[in-house]
């Protein structure tokens, strides 16, 4: 206990208290100004909100039944205008339901009333500690993130792209970006043509090696009607629907020697004749392609044009695979973290020391799409205020950098009590809930004697300030 309040000293933080009942106020401001916080209050959700607007908070602590506005609906304002902001929620048994919910969508935690005021402390403490968590990654994000909200990164490699993107963007140049599937190619098309003069007209994406050619030739240039058994009308293609804009053709080396011939006009006279049709039809389209294989391999193998290669190969962007830029792995886990907890409303506050070693020290087959795939994941199971190791896949969370652990190690195991702990707090959420906070009722549905449920309330820090009834 002594150990948050001093932190919340140090911080001097300012503690929005909510609650429409004046005397619970004053207790709670008493309570919270003696930690060395600053309490400001209000009494209604409204009113919370029109503080905000005018003083940076770091935490809310807030009645879950408030009138009008209730406690669910603030904490959903302080989740998309606040994100920084920690709330807690406090409630008498009869809403105790409506904090187990506010803890589902993303609030830190909940105390039950009448409130004792350690666990008020206790609960203050933990939460502002939360929230210097959230700030620091944030203000890490903000000084680190490259100059797109989409492509993270600051090793050189990615600079030289983002300087790339930037030189070709207000241009009608071909591109080709290139690099193994999951490094962001489609990003970077997107990127350029978001920066680019056409940024409002259509940005039309197609993956060529998702289609067979019989299909993919139809789809890039359309077809009418009666041109083959399924063709009751006429269709207009991608190159149609991008008129004005980009086209990004994606697996550009998996098209067929014939598809590419019909490509190489389109690029070069932008023009093209749909399916069973004689008739050419123009287009004013910028066009973007991607691979992932070597072109100029295909090229000498006789698997691609080479008219068409340096067509397309005008200006070339190269993709680095993930494990060369390791120093851009705790950037983008935080950003793929960032955006999995507004989606879920999960509170995961960061990624532990050990976590951050395991990613940084992984292969990355599967490039960043894989990391965003495993930081989903981690978000989704996690139980604890940040993720660890053993939130991870096995493969990566066995990663060790050199100088740590041996893999399989007895210490690399979490301690059963750890890994058990945040299933049993939000089983016990739960089962309150249900039984309307009655510790006798909760008990018995859950099996065990109440003395039992009493240690184990303690333990998570969920004892009210009485009994249950």
């Amino acid at each position: 206990m002594t150990e948050p309040t001093q932190a919340t000293a140090r911080l001097a933080a300012t503690v929005l208290l909510v609650d429409e009942d004046a005397d619970v106020l004053a207790a709670m401001s008493d309570v919270v100004a003696a930690q060395g916080c600053r309490p400001l209050r209000a009494g209604s959700a409204a009113e919370a909100m029109r503080v905000m607007r005018r003083r940076e908070v770091q935490l809310v602590v807030t009645d879950a039944a408030l009138p009008h506005v209730g406690g669910l609906e603030l904490l959903e304002h302080v989740r998309d205008h606040h994100p920084e902001t920690v709330v807690i929620f406090t409630s008498d048994y009869g809403s105790v339901e409506a904090a187990v919910e506010a803890v589902r969508r993303g609030a830190y935690d909940y105390l039950t009333k009448p409130i004792v005021e350690d666990d008020l402390r206790l609960a203050v403490g933990r939460g502002l500690q939360q929230q210097r968590l959230l700030a620091e990654n944030q203000r890490l994000r903000a000084a680190t993130a490259g100059p797109f909200d989409s492509i993270v990164g600051t090793d050189h490699r990615m600079i030289r792209v983002f300087e790339l993107i930037e030189a070709v963007a207000d241009s009608t140049t071909n591109v080709l970006i290139t690099g193994e599937s999951g490094t962001g190619k489609s990003l970077v098309a997107r990127a350029i043509h978001d920066r680019s003069p056409r940024r409002d007209r259509p940005f039309v994406e197609v993956s060529c090696g998702a289609l067979p050619e019989t299909l993919l030739e139809s789809e890039l240039f359309g077809h009418v009607r009666g041109a083959f058994t399924d063709a009751v009308g006429d269709r207009p293609g991608k190159f149609a629907a991008a008129d004005g804009g980009t086209l990004f053709l994606d697996e550009i080396g998996t098209a067929s020697p014939a598809l590419q011939v019909k490509l190489l006009r389109a690029l070069q006279e932008r023009t093209f004749e749909p399916v069973g049709s004689n008739r050419s039809k123009s287009v004013d389209v910028r066009v973007i392609v991607a691979s992932n294989r070597d072109l100029l391999a295909d090229v000498e193998a006789g698997r691609f044009r080479r008219d068409l290669y340096y067509r397309v190969n005008v200006v070339r962007i190269d993709l680095p695979r993930l494990a060369q830029r390791v120093g851009d792995i705790r950037l983008l886990a935080e950003h793929f973290l960032d955006q999995f907890r507004r989606q879920t409303g999960r509170p995961v506050a960061g990624f532990t020391d050990e976590a951050l070693a395991a990613l940084q020290a992984y292969d990355w087959p599967g490039n960043v799409r894989e990391l965003a795939n495993c930081v989903e994941r981690a978000v989704v199971l996690c139980r604890a205020g940040r993720i660890g190791p053993a939130d991870l896949p096995g493969e990566i969370a066995r990663r060790r950098t050199p100088g740590q652990r041996r893999p399989h190690a007895p210490a690399d195991v979490l301690p059963l009590a750890e890994a058990l702990a945040g299933p049993e707090k939000q089983i016990l959420l739960e089962a309150l809930a249900a039984c309307r906070g009655s510790r006798k009722a909760t008990a018995a549905a859950l099996k065990i004697d109440r003395t039992t449920l009493y240690k184990k309330m303690k333990k998570h820090g969920l004892l009210p300030g009485r009994k249950a009834p």
